[in-house]
C-alpha cells in the first residue's frame, strides 16, 4: 500500500508541476497585454472565492481571528513578495531562466530552516546550499555579458516564496489548506489593486486576454489540489525531488511556445540548483532512516 501511495503521490506531484509550468505560459500571454496587477487581481479574486467555497463546504469560516495570528501574516507578506518578483520576472525574461532559478528555492527554505527555526543542517548541507546558490548566480551572471538585471525578480520571487514557506511551518495545524489558501489569494488580489492603483491601465480584457487568465487559474487551482494531494498521499522524501520536473516542462514551453533557447551557462546553473537540492533531499532522508533506525 505504501509503494502504491508513493507511486500515485509521484504521479500527482509531476502532474502539479506540469500545471503550475502551464499557468506560468498562460500568465506570461496575458501580461504581454494586460498589466500585472490587473492579472493578478483576477487570479486573486476568483482563486480566493474558490477555496473560499471549498473551505465552506468543509464547514470552515474564512473570515476568523486566526487569520491575524502572527505567522499566517508573515505566510501572507511572504506570498504577496514573491507572487510580485515572479509575475514581474515572467513579465519581463524568459520563462526558462525564470523557472530555472525558482528552483533554487527549497534550497532557500532549507537554510531559513537552519538559521531561523533552528532545524539541524550539517556541513554537507551547507555544502550542498552554496553549490546551489552558484548555480544561480550562474544563471543570472551578474557583471556579466549577458547578465540581464529582470532576471533579479526571480531571485526576489524565492525569496518571498521561501519565506511564505518558512512561515507555514510554524502556523498551527488548527488551520486548514483551505483557509490559508484564501487568506493567500485575498493577498494577492491586495497586491493585484494596489499595482493597478499605481500603474493605471486598468481595463477590461478581451476575450483572448480572458482565456488567458482563465487558463491560468485553471491550472494553477488544479496543480495546488495535485501538489496537496501528493504531499498526503506519498513520503516526503519519495515525491519532493519530483518537483523539479516543474524546469523540464517550463524549459520545454520556453523552447517550443515562446522560440526561448537557453544557453550552456543558464542550463548548467539549472543542473548545479537541481543536483545540490537533490542531494539535500538525499542527505534528508538518510537522517530520517538513521534517527529512525536508533528509536
Amino acid at each position: 500500500m505504501a509503494q502504491s501511495d508513493n507511486l500515485r503521490g509521484i504521479i500527482l506531484m509531476v502532474a502539479a508541476m506540469a500545471g503550475f509550468a502551464a499557468e506560468d505560459m498562460f500568465i506570461k500571454f496575458a501580461a504581454a497585454d494586460l498589466p500585472a496587477g490587473l492579472i493578478l487581481l483576477a487570479i486573486g479574486l476568483i482563486g480566493g472565492t474558490v477555496f473560499a467555497g471549498m473551505a465552506r463546504v468543509q464547514g470552515q469560516r474564512t473570515f476568523a481571528r486566526t487569520a491575524l495570528h502572527p505567522a499566517v501574516i508573515g505566510r501572507n507578506l511572504g506570498e504577496v513578495l514573491g507572487t510580485f518578483g515572479f509575475v514581474t520576472a515572467l513579465t519581463l525574461a524568459p520563462l526558462s531562466t525564470v523557472s530555472a532559478v525558482a528552483q533554487a528555492m527549497p534550497l532557500f527554505v532549507t537554510m531559513g530552516a537552519a538559521l531561523f527555526l533552528g532545524e539541524a543542517v550539517g556541513w554537507r548541507r551547507w555544502t550542498a546550499i552554496v553549490v546551489g546558490f552558484a548555480g544561480v548566480v550562474l544563471i543570472v551572471r551578474p557583471g556579466m555579458e549577458g547578465f540581464d538585471p529582470n532576471v533579479l525578480w526571480a531571485v526576489l520571487a524565492v525569496i518571498g516564496l521561501g519565506g511564505r514557506d518558512l512561515f507555514t511551518r510554524r502556523i498551527p495545524a488548527a488551520i486548514s489548506t483551505a483557509q490559508l489558501s484564501v487568506w493567500g489569494f485575498l493577498s494577492v488580489a491586495a497586491l493585484g489593486a494596489v499595482m493597478l492603483a499605481i500603474t493605471g491601465g486598468s481595463q477590461w480584457p478581451t476575450l483572448a486576454q480572458a482565456g488567458y487568465i482563465g487558463g491560468a487559474l485553471a491550472f494553477g487551482i488544479g496543480a495546488y489540489w495535485a501538489l496537496t494531494k501528493a504531499n498526503r498521499l506519498g513520503e516526503m522524501s519519495v515525491i519532493t525531488p519530483f518537483r523539479y520536473s516543474r524546469l523540464i516542462f517550463a524549459l520545454l514551453i520556453g523552447i517550443l511556445i515562446f522560440g526561448e533557447s537557453p544557453d550552456v551557462i543558464t542550463l548548467s546553473g539549472a543542473a548545479l540548483i537541481i543536483g545540490s537540492g537533490l542531494y539535500t533531499f538525499a542527505r534528508e532522508r538518510a537522517r530520517t532512516r538513521a534517527a529512525a533506525s536508533k528509536a
